[in-house]
């Protein structure tokens, strides 16, 4: 904790479960000083094994693991927590970012990266949730309703699993029913962040919002973007 005149203010907790030591030094050194509060796992079991003892507000996933793979080990963090998870991975091909965003990952970075980069990605998503984590409605448009307290959503009454990615996502189509977003504007507008090139993660993020909502809400503008239609 940080005292700042008699206030104490909490630090974040992120875990980073990654067995190249060169790569924890550097997140671990890289995050706390940005003012976070790091923890490191070496494998898959001891990645979940901590996540299980502590609360975190983040997990950096590697991918490659020793004994129990990132895939396997961010299903179970699934199956516990709707915490934001950012995979870390040497596989840059299309379908292994597919499988990532399957097992509901909230961002992907390829190795070798910028440092500057996973920082801002790392800001950026915090910084969404805690504006969320701001919020106190009920969003609702024909058999879409969203809890934004309770970071919820309900299909005809029945709840639906969405990522925190996915649900800021809905949520901010919902509160613009009509208006097309740019693929650049999702970026900075959800993710908090413009990255040149990586407009394939909007488009997998969609492609899944599409596949778990089952109706036909959320509508490409060809050459364009996307926009959440109007429908009774």
């Amino acid at each position: 904790m940080i005292r700042c005149l008699g206030v104490i203010l909490l630090k974040e907790n992120i875990l980073v479960i990654e067995d190249e030591i060169g790569i924890q030094s550097i997140l671990k050194e890289l995050l706390s000083d940005a003012g976070y509060s790091v923890d490191i796992a070496s494998d898959g079991l001891e990645g979940i094994t901590t996540f299980r003892q502590k609360h975190y507000n983040l997990v950096l996933l590697d991918l490659m693991l020793p004994k129990i793979d990132g895939y396997a080990v961010c299903e179970m963090i699934r199956q516990e927590s709707t915490v934001p998870v950012i995979m870390l991975t040497a596989l840059d091909q299309e379908d292994d970012q597919l499988k990532g965003f399957d097992v509901l990952a909230d961002d992907y970075i390829t190795k070798p990266f910028s440092i500057k980069v996973v920082l801002k990605r790392v800001e950026a998503l915090l910084r969404r949730i805690q504006e969320n984590d701001d919020q106190n409605n009920w969003i609702c448009h024909g058999i879409i309703k969203l809890d934004l307290l309770g970071l919820r959503a309900y299909v005809s009454e029945h709840e639906i699993f969405l990522t925190r990615l996915e649900f800021d996502l809905l949520q901010l189509f919902m509160k613009n029913k009509g208006r097309v977003f740019t693929r650049d504007e999702l970026l900075n507008l959800v993710w908090g962040y413009d990255f040149d090139g990586y407009d394939k993660v909007v488009n997998i993020h969609i492609m899944n919002l599409r596949r778990k909502l089952n109706v036909d809400y959320i509508e490409t503008v060809r050459g364009v973007g996307y926009r959440f239609v109007k429908k009774d």
